[in-house]
């Protein structure tokens, strides 16, 4: 299968690949926890709408390649995100009257707004350093975390999306069937069309009936914002995320994306149907021809899967949606989630699974609301103390299959959404690790950093009402760089 990257509306610039940074900066912090390093410089951290990261989408899923199982066999287990951030708890305990004085005046800057919070917990302990404001907020494409955290614990890190092909007895009836998987691509397509196919042509059949099946999804399928650039009609199938104009034919799995295939751009507004109606061409190329166009149903009783393709590991897809703000990886996680739950999946029901999914794992829920999977409706309501626990928790040794949150979030100045971030070479690039958030008058930014004495902290810093993105956006950075740089512990 293959990914497309897609957010708020962001562009960051082709750099190398996610899976070397993110082991580099594992290195880096592993070394900082044993002294090799004394002290670490500032680092920035934050967000810029921007979602075109060619770095994010390489093969990180633990350091292996899955290739789409036989049809009808069911994948092999996906190893987990190694644990790269363990907690590092043997220095020194920043205090919070330390970083009290040194993010005080920041949080006050007017770029933020009139609403800010702010939230600095100790990995190690689970103990709030400081905290500022904390209140549900917008969180904008922070709350993917959320949704992450929630299909991870669910379903956890080897997690596949199947999409299937199923034939009557007779071999004259075929059906399409959606599991779900946003990032099917055209490749994933024609392996489907080979396998049914021979198929059929072991059945002697050439003429054929096609129709679709998307009844595994429920509720509206366009999301409340309306047609967008940033997120298709979320459908239970379809191909490259129903991008239009992009690089179908790019090849390989979730994670060798080609430019142009993540980010915003124009959307079909029938994702089934142009995914079928490419499956049915595809098919006619191996002289299996269709009667008629595809057409919506459900597969007919006693048919038999002759067909299947699975997405990358749930870990790689986490990896992705994090690092670029991948807007239809999210609402399909959040939907794969609620099928766990053995809730609908639609927006409420996802919304129902993962909060219950966090409630699970302890984390702190008031006021918290969760309208999407994604976090394009302003509806999401999240507390800043709710992220900064999240991302500790993420780091829990007792929590390994939370891991793929701490591998997939931008590193400040090489991936994803920080592509273009703390890029001043005597700055922190590569060492603050976090998932930005933008919306219109919304800027949020919740990560990881490993403060100058060593201690690994998470945060979330979050602000309403901004006037400017780019002047909130660096507000942010500010915060961040001063969490890096304190050591506080006067």
């Amino acid at each position: 299968m293959c990914d497309r990257e897609r957010g708020c509306s962001e562009v960051p610039v082709p750099k190398v690949t996610t899976w070397q940074l993110s082991a580099g900066s594992a290195v880096i912090g592993l070394a900082l926890a044993a002294g090799l390093i004394a002290a670490s410089g500032p680092w920035d951290s934050g967000q810029r709408k921007a979602e075109r990261d060619w770095a994010a989408a390489r093969d990180r899923t633990g350091g292996a390649h899955h290739g789409s199982p036989a049809p009808g066999a069911g994948p092999a287990p996906a190893p987990s995100a190694p644990g790269v951030l363990a907690a590092l708890g043997s220095s020194a305990v920043p205090t919070g009257k330390g970083l009290g004085t040194a993010l005080g005046h920041l949080m006050d800057d007017p770029a933020l707004g009139p609403t800010a919070g702010g939230v600095v917990i100790d990995a190690a302990t689970g103990r709030t350093l400081y905290s500022d404001a904390d209140r549900a907020m917008t969180p904008a494409s922070t709350v993917k975390l959320a949704t992450m955290a929630a299909g991870l614990s669910a379903l956890g890190p080897g997690h596949r999306i199947a999409t299937t092909v199923t034939a009557t007895p007779d071999g004259k009836r075929l059906t399409l069937r959606g599991g779900g998987d946003p990032t099917l691509d055209r490749d994933g397509l024609r392996a489907l069309a080979d396998a049914t196919a021979k198929a059929l042509r072991d059945r002697g059949v050439s003429s054929v009936r096609i129709s679709y099946d998307t009844s595994l999804y429920s509720g509206p399928v366009l999301h409340p914002i309306g047609p967008n650039d940033n997120l298709a009609p979320v459908s239970a199938l379809m191909t490259d995320e129903g991008r239009l104009g992009g690089s179908g034919d790019s090849g390989g799995s979730a994670g060798s994306p080609e430019e142009g295939d993540h980010g915003p751009a124009p959307r079909t507004g029938d994702p089934a149907g142009d995914t079928a109606r490419t499956f049915a061409s595809m098919l006619a190329d191996r002289s299996v021809h269709s009667q008629g166009a595809p057409s919506p149903g459900k597969s007919p009783k006693g048919a038999e899967t002759v067909a299947r393709t699975d997405s990358a590991p749930l870990s790689a897809l986490v990896e992705r949606a994090l690092t670029n703000s991948d807007n239809d990886i999210a609402e399909a996680v959040a939907r794969q989630t609620a099928l766990a739950a053995h809730e609908p999946a639609s927006f409420a029901g996802a919304g129902r699974a993962v909060r219950d999914g966090l409630k699970k794992l302890g984390l702190p829920l008031a006021g918290a609301r969760f309208a999407d999977g994604s976090g394009l409706n302003r509806q999401d309501k999240v507390s800043p103390k709710l992220l900064a626990t999240l991302l500790a928790r993420a780091g829990d040794p007792a929590h390994p299959e939370l891991r793929p949150i701490l591998t997939g979030l931008p590193v400040a100045g090489f991936t994803g959404t920080l592509d273009g971030r703390y890029t001043d070479p005597s700055g922190a690039g590569g060492l603050i690790h976090a998932k930005t958030g933008t919306l219109t008058g919304v800027n949020t930014l919740a990560g990881t950093v490993v403060d100058a004495r060593g201690r690994l902290l998470a945060f979330a810093f979050m602000a309403s009402d901004t006037a400017s993105p780019t002047a909130a956006q660096s507000a942010l950075d500010r915060l961040g760089t001063a969490v890096a740089a304190c050591g506080c512990t006067g």
